[in-house]
């Protein structure tokens, strides 16, 4: 999967076209990817009619503090992984009095990876609050920015669809 300038461009104003059409609001909550997500959907004219808040907590202190994750789910499981970015989800939707929200937490590198999470596993939660939240694990391959393009490429996408369902 590539995620070329073009691609992002079209992945959020998908979204963008689809929460302005349903009159619905999302808050993105993000990590490795320092607010990218946010910035796609600012890029379209009109987007504060439904983007609440772009929230980035890249330390485990800020996910705590501005999301409500939980110390003890970060000790047992790690920033990057399933339950964390549920309760990121949740808490962004709770933060911003948003609809919906997106999730990304994840190693881009070039360090920082391991056996069990190498680098380029990124996390990813969407949904509408904690009973209503899909997740997914991707590991792409490439250099820290392309790492983080696909991860940005991709929560748009997953959103998207997500939201199409309902």
């Amino acid at each position: 999967m590539q995620a070329s300038d073009q691609q992002l461009e079209s992945a959020g104003n998908t979204l963008g076209e689809w929460l302005a059409e349903h009159g619905k609001t999302i808050a993105t909550a993000e990590s490795c990817t320092g607010g990218w997500v946010a910035k796609v959907l600012t890029d379209r004219a009109g987007s504060s009619a439904y983007l609440m808040a772009g929230l980035v907590t890249y330390s485990n202190e800020a996910k705590q503090a501005i999301l409500g994750v939980e110390e003890s789910v970060l000790a047992e499981h790690g920033a990057v992984s399933e339950p964390v970015v549920r309760q990121m989800v949740a808490g962004a939707v709770r933060a911003a009095d948003a609809d919906i929200a997106v999730a990304i937490s994840g190693i881009a590198g070039p360090g920082g990876g391991s056996d069990e999470k190498p680098v380029g596993t990124v996390w990813f939660a969407w949904g509408a609050g904690p009973d209503r939240i899909e997740t997914s694990v991707q590991c792409f391959d490439g250099n820290r920015d392309q790492v983080r393009r696909k991860s940005v490429l991709y929560v748009l996408q997953g959103v998207t669809e997500f939201l199409k369902r309902l």
